[in-house]
């Protein structure tokens, strides 16, 4: 995976310019939440999505991990005073100790390659308990090419094809369920028997 650095302070503004539909897939995933105590957060980045579920799951205690410091000291002001421990971390890395009742990820697993998606997929079910979910919110590569608005970078974005993820989610033990899709946005339901 290629390295970019965001900057916190432009970048709600850069996903709202870039992003059709970014506030809308944000909502769609804070609305397939089930209840939580526990919630794993990957790509936390300024904590925009923490606070959607926090704001659902008050009393829910959350851990988030993304790859970028700056991002994180964003995410510790935009959620401080809420149960939230939020530490340094790449999507490859081993994930924290769960299980969790529910993990999220809003536009950040587009980053991983195929395998590695597969591979996250796995991980994500291990950490979650039985009757977890997972909700994954992020670009895809839509059937139609005239679909793809989102502007994405070689060797930074590699997003899959829905069919191919809901395919490596279901490999994973998951039973996924698209719960919203626009153009080249996705929100992913996959359940933990």
């Amino acid at each position: 995976m290629g390295q970019f650095h965001w900057d916190p302070d432009s970048y709600l503004q850069l996903m709202g310019e870039e992003v059709p539909g970014y506030e809308r897939l944000q909502d769609e995933l804070a609305a397939a939440t089930i209840p939580a105590d526990t919630v794993l957060d990957l790509g936390t980045g300024t904590g925009e999505t923490a606070r959607r579920v926090l704001d659902r799951h008050p009393a829910a205690r959350l851990t988030g991990i993304d790859e970028s410091e700056d991002m994180l000291a964003a995410a510790r002001a935009a959620l401080a005073g809420r149960p939230v421990e939020l530490r340094e971390g790449r999507l490859e890395d081993p994930l924290p100790d769960g299980p969790f009742d529910l993990v999220i990820s809003a536009l950040a697993v587009h980053h991983l390659d195929g395998p590695g998606k597969a591979a996250l997929f796995r991980r994500v079910h291990d950490a979650l308990r039985p009757g977890g979910r997972f909700l994954l919110a992020d670009v895809i590569v839509p059937e139609d090419p005239a679909d793809a608005v989102v502007p994405t970078s070689p060797d930074y974005d590699l997003p899959s094809p829905l069919p191919a993820q809901l395919d490596w989610l279901r490999e994973a033990g998951f039973s996924p369920t698209v719960t919203w899709l626009e153009r080249d946005l996705a929100v992913v339901a996959a359940d933990r028997p």
